[in-house]
């Protein structure tokens, strides 16, 4: 029977990893720098599966050498122990030298990113060493994978982690996290590379039955590895959230006092395990993970595909694991060519699904179309004409110019209304550009018609081409409606702020978008208000320049 040696089999998840590996039918040697330690782990598992060989070593991973490791009497070696932030690879090269096959679940960026100057030495020894064969980067990455097959082009891809609530936390998990919040991460958005704090920004994502959580941006190997395999036009992004939403905002409180006055919060680690295990008491202890794409189909239509896990209570924090026992099978079945290298683009997302049978763990794959006009209009949106689904349908950033008219508002009132909201004053013939931002979700118009500036937000696609358009303070409820070619805009609410106003009293537009002769995108919009008259109107026509 195949022997694997876990190296820190008494963590969080070297424990789960033993217990995928005996359930699976291979024997085991439970590593620790302590015997005590180590035996008690082998004989919890000695009595769960009485059949298996179950042994025990004391290795330490500051001190290893390749004949403690060839003493093992082992065909791959499991490194569970971490943390990877900062660290060498010497078990991995030391496994390399001992001609053993080598994984890890090592989501630090640094050391995943240097991990391939072993790959010459591997190759020469003829073993597998992959990194990463965790959450993140293995199973981020063939999921998209498995997203983005047949696509034209990728605009953004964004993985999202969520433990639940009463998640174990090991020691070296929390140095880990603490080693860069607060800190400058680096990370590819808005289409070129640029720093963000570790742990900045509080967005709402929603992880199907675990519910929306809050998550922020996170430093792992993905932030590298994204862009390089996927190469998307906006952005790639790696977020993550703790449970309840009191620790999350825990977390980004320290990383805020970080950056104002360059703390260290390292030495935190142990206080901090202590205070998440009290925060436990509240909050949902579902596990969730989400990994979603958006971009150009196969059939050139803009596309979201978005993927789901949720493990139940328990069941968490064996879900990293489960790269590493998949990677294990496919090295020792001889489907993974020898050399060192992160795990991505090695495993099929079916064969890590298939290790999470055992667990119960629900996942589910949702495929949209990425407009939300095409999503609001539904099938009638493919039979308008090319020019307005192309404006529309474009995924990330696009620029669109052409020329244009304005007309002011038709009173004093409706003029200091007009001001607020941002609309143009009357113009003759002159330059218009829109440059429009889509992220699936919304879509962002920054108009500039002769030098005068004005935007809008379209957001909150709903059936019966029902969409929201908010102008600064002001926010109407719009139906959207093909007719003859055109595409007509009508008002059926609106709201100051949140709060809903009269629909008496609400703006009406006369508003559409057709082609010329010449097809070119044709706009003519009038915005008119009960008693005080037109607020604008602007019409014109537009050509894509990027």
């Amino acid at each position: 029977m195949t022997r694997v040696l876990v190296i820190g089999a008494g963590g969080v998840f070297g424990s789960r990893l033993a217990e995928g590996l005996l359930r699976s039918g291979f024997d085991v040697v439970v590593a620790g720098r302590h015997w005590e330690r180590a035996e008690g782990v082998a004989s919890r598992l000695r009595s769960a599966w009485p059949d298996r060989r179950i042994e025990v070593a004391v290795l330490d991973t500051a001190t290893l050498t390749p004949e403690m490791l060839k003493a093992a009497g082992c065909a791959v070696v499991a490194d569970m122990a971490g943390p990877f932030q900062g660290a060498e690879p010497t078990t991995a090269r030391a496994a390399v030298a001992a001609g053993m096959h080598y994984v890890d679940l090592a989501d630090a960026r640094d050391f995943v990113a240097a991990f391939p100057a072993l790959d010459a030495s591997a190759k020469a020894a003829g073993v597998v060493a992959l990194t990463g064969c965790s959450s993140t980067p293995a199973l981020s990455n063939a999921v998209l994978d498995r997203l983005t097959n047949g696509w034209r082009e990728v605009t953004a891809v964004e993985a999202a982690i969520s433990p639940g609530a009463r998640a174990p936390r090991g020691l070296s998990v929390m140095q880990a996290i603490l080693s860069w919040l607060g800190r400058p991460v680096r990370v590819f958005e808005g289409g070129a590379w640029t720093t963000r704090p570790g742990w900045s920004g509080l967005h709402r994502r929603d992880f199907g039955a675990a519910g929306r959580r809050t998550v922020s941006l996170c430093e792992t190997p993905d932030l590298d590895l994204l862009p390089a395999r996927f190469a998307p036009t906006d952005r790639a992004l790696f977020l993550a959230g703790l449970e309840p939403l009191v620790a999350h905002l825990g977390a980004w409180g320290l990383g805020l006092l970080v950056r104002l006055f360059r703390l260290d919060p390292v030495p935190l680690a142990r206080l901090l395990v202590g205070v998440s295990g009290w925060a436990s008491a509240t909050g949902s202890d579902r596990g969730a993970m989400r990994v979603e794409a958006y971009g150009v189909n196969g059939e050139g239509r803009a596309a979201r595909s978005n993927w789901r896990l949720v493990a139940q209570p328990g069941e968490g924090p064996v879900t990293p694991t489960l790269p590493a026992l998949a990677a294990i099978r496919a090295i020792l079945a001889g489907q993974v060519a020898a050399g060192a290298r992160a795990c991505v683009g090695v495993l099929p997302l079916e064969a890590i699904a298939e290790e999470m049978r055992p667990h119960g763990l629900a996942t589910e794959t949702a495929v949209e179309r990425g407009a939300i006009y095409a999503r609001a209009i539904g099938p009638a949106f493919d039979a308008l004409p090319a020019s307005i689904r192309a404006l529309h349908e474009t995924p990330g950033r696009s620029l669109w110019r052409g020329e244009a008219m304005t007309e002011g508002a038709s009173g004093l009132v409706a003029a200091l209304v007009a001001r607020v909201v941002g609309f143009p004053p009357t113009q003759a013939r002159c330059p218009a550009e829109v440059a429009i931002d889509a992220d699936g979700e919304r879509s962002i118009w920054r108009r500039q018609i002769g030098g005068h500036a004005f935007a809008s937000i379209l957001s909150r696609p709903r059936a019966g081409g029902r969409v929201s358009e908010r102008f600064g303070p002001l926010t109407m409820d719009l139906t959207l409606t093909p007719e003859g070619g055109r595409l007509v805009y009508r008002v059926e609410g609106w709201r100051l702020g949140p709060l809903p106003l009269p629909r008496a009293l609400g703006p009406s537009t006369e508003a559409f978008e057709e082609i010329d002769d010449d097809g070119r995108f044709v706009f003519d919009v009038t915005i008119l208000v009960p008693l005080l008259g037109r607020l604008v109107r602007y019409r014109g026509w537009l050509t894509r320049r990027n």
